[in-house]
């Protein structure tokens, strides 16, 4: 994960699915729990990192809360979408093959 907001943007967690939100809040999770470590044992460098990490967790818990409630849109998996549409349009091919063996029969 980048320093702070740069790869967490708003518009970019719009794109992530669920399970990815969550994979996400994990990695923050530990980072910001080796960041306290090292705070504590005085190899901290950077002290503005925590304060970024706890606000990419604060982001993330926002989306998958918003997203619950159905305030902000969960995206559709693109390759079940396209495939779910290929399995149509065969179902519909094969439907249409069998009433015309069936209209020829008769």
């Amino acid at each position: 994960m980048a320093i702070g907001t740069k790869q967490l943007a708003p518009s970019e967690l719009d794109t992530f699915e669920d399970q990815r939100l969550v994979e996400e809040l994990r990695k923050a999770k530990e980072e910001l729990f080796n960041l306290r470590f090292q705070s504590a044992t005085g190899q901290l460098e950077s002290h503005g990192r925590i304060r970024a990490v706890k606000r990419d967790i604060a982001r993330l818990y926002t989306v998958i809360r918003e997203r619950e409630l159905g305030i902000r849109a969960t995206p559709a998996p693109v390759a079940a979408t396209s495939k779910a549409k290929k399995t149509k349009a065969k179902k519909s091919e094969e439907t249409s093959d069998t009433a015309a063996a069936t209209e020829e029969a008769e």
